[in-house]
C-alpha cells in the first residue's frame, strides 16, 4: 500500500502542470528596443496564466489623434528556450525567451540577438548590445 501511495505521489510531480516550471504568473510590461516613432511606440506586455499559457499583447496610442490599437495573442504553453510571437495587426513576428526578471529577443532557436538598436540611450557609444529588457509588474 505504501508503494502504491508513493508511486501516485511521485507521478504527481512527473505529470504536474506547467505552473511548477513557470518563472512567475501574472502580467509584466516590457520594452526591448527603444522606439522613435511619432505615432506612438507600442507598450508591450506578457501575461503568464496559472495553466502555463503565455499571452503577449500591445497597446499603441496614436499621439496625433489619440486613437488606440490593441492586440493580444496566445503564444501557447510557456517554453523557457524560445517562444514565437506573431501580431497580425502589423504582421509582426519575433522570438523571445524570458525568466523571472528579464525578457530577451532571440532568433528562432533561442539565441539572444545583438543589435545597435538594443543599446541603451545612456550608452550610445556601445555597439551590438544584447537585446534584452526588464520585466515590470503592472
Amino acid at each position: 500500500m505504501k508503494k502504491i501511495f508513493f508511486l501516485l505521489w511521485l507521478s504527481g510531480f512527473v505529470w504536474s502542470p506547467a505552473q511548477f516550471r513557470l518563472p512567475f504568473t501574472g502580467k509584466r510590461d516590457f520594452m526591448i528596443e527603444e522606439g522613435m516613432s511619432g505615432s506612438g511606440t507600442p507598450a508591450y506586455y506578457l501575461d503568464v496564466k496559472k495553466n502555463g499559457h503565455v499571452y503577449f499583447g500591445f497597446v499603441q496610442v496614436n499621439q496625433a489623434d489619440g486613437s488606440e490599437t490593441r492586440e493580444e495573442i496566445d503564444a501557447g504553453a510557456y517554453n523557457p528556450k524560445v517562444m514565437k510571437v506573431h501580431f497580425k495587426t502589423y504582421n509582426e513576428t519575433f522570438y523571445v525567451k524570458f525568466d523571472k526578471e528579464r525578457i530577451y529577443l532571440t532568433d528562432s532557436k533561442g539565441n539572444i540577438k545583438k543589435s545597435d538598436d538594443c543599446c541603451p540611450v545612456s550608452e550610445m557609444a556601445e555597439m551590438n548590445c544584447p537585446c534584452a529588457g526588464k520585466l515590470y509588474k503592472q
